[in-house]
């Protein structure tokens, strides 16, 4: 009896201690009638509780009738003084709890205008912010689009300036990746599977895909865990696959493999991702399918054949920056190039992964994408490789900062899963997600609404590019290719302001490849670069 009342849902006790609740009232009225009183609180009570469980479009009061407003009464009284949330930080600064409130609202396609002006304090160290013009244009280009496919492409991608990011069905639930794949599909942008493979909630909405081949090669793997080319080419050959992204690493552990707890684990995943049942899903760390730079740059072309010349690329957190500059200086020698490469930043989120991984393990993002940048400038190499920053997005401002430091595109996970309705309960390795969105546990994740979440995507990523292209009018720009360093500037100290052209290093074409332009402080990490080994 105690198991059973333990495995009761929120809603199964809300039912049972209504039926409860009523019962001893009615018997309590035998005895003493003004007892019936008691239905004019328990009545309306029931009735909330009730509208909750079927009509609400909360999924955490679905799940949480009545109990569950506590939640949005205390957020809505909460001291306006405390206006930053600690769950996360850029650089060391918390994000500003404005950001959580704008994506909800933009998802919401409520107003999101703001009253008394900017929250931040303007004139502290490293506040940044983009120079308006006096002569701002007018908006011409309102559903922007960036081509991926370079010189060995056969079917290059017109992708969006925002997309959504990595995310495996099994660390998210079926209906997260439905409704996330359901915005995708509306607003005509790309979802990115994560290494959990494709799933058939990945394809049912028919959202744009980008492929993601992990180390565990799932969903393309023998059941010796090695890459199974048959497989692969069933899967790339899918219409609504655009590109192939090999996952390297990833910011939030860099440098160790994914992690599917045993506990997330259902018979449908373990056949989608071809593993036993019973354990954890453990990626390697490393891929078996290469080993080398070179073998990187013969895997991505091996891909791109299998899927018929479709882009593909490689995604990674820098570390090390002679092991990126050995892939530079293979692909100067095979000439194999991939068609992007996406950048993740050490400052990027995960559902479970050691603290010190996630704390202090991997480049954050601006310096990476800056690193690879200049990397590919100086090998002449950056006009065949689209670049991707990965690492928290929230706003249009900040695409624009990350595409004034070298990206051509930005992917968003984070901020897509608030536009679900995630509250940030980090509860996602525990399988208790209170809104259904990282969890395998069926009574928590139907109620999660497919049809109205999948609304909120669209229009977040909808407000975002709208608010992206006035942006980027209000700077005097019309094309997101015009955005330079310059535009971005940062207070550096007290009254000493600098743009990101000044604060950044800025190689110049092709230096890397002659000993006499190298520069000094690039000089040692080039010479350790060995095209032919990491080791």
């Amino acid at each position: 009896m105690p198991i059973m009342l333990r495995n009761l849902s929120a809603n199964q006790w809300f039912i049972a201690l209504s039926v409860l609740s009523l019962l001893t009232t009615l018997m309590l009225s035998f005895f003493w009638p003004d007892a019936l009183f008691l239905l004019v609180f328990l009545l309306p009570m029931i009735a909330l509780g009730y509208h909750d469980m079927h009509y609400s479009d909360h999924t955490l009061l679905r799940l949480y009738p009545v109990v569950g407003h506590f939640r949005y009464i205390f957020e809505s009284i909460r001291p306006e003084i405390q206006q930053y949330f600690v769950e996360s930080n850029i650089n060391g600064r918390p994000i500003n709890r404005e950001f959580r409130d704008l994506v909800y609202q933009r998802a919401k396609g409520v107003r999101d205008t703001r009253p008394f002006g900017t929250q931040f304090d303007v004139y502290r160290n490293g506040y940044e912010w983009v120079n308006h013009s006096l002569a701002p244009k007018a908006v011409i280009e309102h559903d922007p689009r960036i081509k991926f496919g370079g010189k060995d492409c056969l079917k290059p991608y017109l992708a969006s300036p925002l997309n959504i990011s990595a995310m495996s069905y099994g660390a998210l639930s079926k209906n997260a990746i439905l409704a996330l794949n359901k915005g995708a599909k509306i607003g005509s942008f790309a979802h990115n599977t994560g290494e959990g493979g494709l799933s058939p909630y990945h394809l049912e909405h028919g959202g744009d895909l980008i492929w993601q081949i992990g180390t565990g090669y799932f969903g393309c793997r023998d059941s010796e865990g090695n890459f199974d080319s048959t497989l692969f080419v069933q899967g790339a050959k899918n219409n609504q696959v655009k590109m192939i992204e090999i996952k390297l690493s990833q910011g939030a552990k860099p440098g160790h493999g994914g992690i599917l707890p045993a506990i997330k684990l259902t018979q449908e995943i373990a056949d989608i991702r071809h593993v036993p049942m019973g354990k954890d899903v453990i990626s390697p760390a490393a891929h078996n399918a290469f080993s080398t730079p070179i073998g990187l740059l013969e895997f991505v072309k091996q891909l791109r054949e299998l899927s018929g010349g479709k882009p593909v690329g490689f995604k990674l957190c820098i570390g090390r920056k002679e092991e990126f500059l050995a892939i530079c200086k293979a692909m100067v020698s095979s000439k194999i190039t991939p068609d992007f490469i996406t950048i993740d930043g050490g400052e990027g989120g995960t559902g479970a992964a050691p603290i010190e991984l996630t704390n202090s393990v991997g480049t954050p993002l601006r310096d990476g994408l800056v690193f690879v940048n200049n990397a590919l400038i100086g090998c002449g190499l950056r006009s065949e490789i689209k670049l991707i920053a990965s690492g928290k997005t929230f706003s249009a401002f900040h695409i624009f900062r990350l595409m004034a430091l070298g990206a051509d595109t930005v992917n968003a996970a984070r901020a897509m899963m608030l536009a679900l309705g995630c509250i940030q309960s980090r509860h996602c390795n525990t399988d208790e997600c209170p809104t259904g969105i990282a969890t395998q546990d069926a009574r928590r994740y139907n109620a999660l609404d497919v049809d109205k979440k999948g609304q909120r995507v669209y229009r977040f990523h909808q407000a975002m590019i709208e608010n992206l292209m006035e942006f980027l009018a209000a700077a005097g720009l019309q094309h997101l290719n015009q955005i330079e360093p310059h535009h971005m500037n940062q207070r550096t100290h007290n009254s000493e302001i600098h743009h990101f052209g000044e604060l950044y290093e800025s190689l110049t074409e092709n230096c890397l490849l002659d000993d006499k332009t190298i520069p000094e402080n690039w000089r040692s990490n080039w010479q350790l670069a060995n095209e032919k080994n990491w080791d």
